[in-house]
């Protein structure tokens, strides 16, 4: 099965080489698209204080990160719970650039632009001209959002997760039975290859008598060409005559 991370974060600011870092990471593990239930989560210090700009996006103040560990603390984990996964993020770039950065300070190989898939990019191709931020794929896609009153790493992983989904073809991608065991292919094709043939025992007809002649007068008297009737075995002359 297809092993997948979505993986969001909160940082103090834009940019990590002009001085911010990140201050919480949230990931969910997919097997074939879908949650397993497994997830990351952690707060991180970041050894410096967080401006209020930020602070009013995501509300993780230095109070709340003051005793959170150091992300050299938390790195180990973090890769580990990745393993060789690909990572999903919206704007991907972002995410990659914190994550880059902090794995290169502790000395750990960074992820790299290929292990990446931003669902921005795949919104964008899909939705050309229309607004893709999360919250607008969340609204198109019908994702509930009561969670979110602010941003948050894990509950952004989480609707993410939900809008990956949605965005690879949705619930009945999930539920395609294209993949079939071959063990149990060749039973499937013989089904599908069968013929209907007549009924073995004819269902008795619904009408009396009484109203089928009904029936066959009003095709006689109404209908100016009765081809269509005849192509179906129903002589409406000869019947009605009758």
């Amino acid at each position: 099965m297809a092993r997948e991370i979505v993986l969001d974060t909160e940082t103090t600011g834009f940019d990590p080489k002009t001085g911010d870092r990140l201050i919480e990471v949230g990931c969910i593990e997919l097997l074939d698209l879908l949650p397993t239930g497994r997830t990351f989560h952690r707060f991180v210090n970041p050894e410096r204080l967080i401006p209020p700009d930020a602070i009013r996006v995501h509300g993780i103040t230095d109070e709340k990160v003051k005793d959170a560990p150091k992300f050299h603390e938390i790195v180990d984990d973090l890769i580990e719970f990745i393993g060789d996964a690909p990572m999903i993020a919206h704007n991907a770039a972002f995410d990659r650039n914190f994550i880059d950065f902090e794995y290169a300070r502790c000395g750990r190989p960074i992820t790299g632009e290929a292990r990446w898939i931003d669902t921005l990019k795949l919104a964008q191709a899909r939705f050309p001209g229309m607004p893709n931020s999360l919250d607008a794929l969340c609204k198109r896609f019908k994702v509930s959002l009561v969670e979110r009153t602010l941003h948050g790493a894990l509950i952004d992983a989480r609707l993410l997760a939900e809008v990956y989904l949605e965005l690879r073809g949705g619930k009945e991608r999930v539920l395609d039975l294209s993949s079939t065991p071959a063990a149990s292919r060749g039973a499937t094709d013989a089904v599908q290859a069968a013929a209907y043939g007549p009924r073995p025992r004819p269902l008795a007809p619904r009408s009396t008598p009484e109203e089928q002649a009904d029936h066959l007068a009003f095709l006689a008297e109404t209908l100016k060409d009765r081809s269509l009737w005849a192509a179906y075995g129903v002589g409406a002359d000869e019947e009605a005559a009758a």
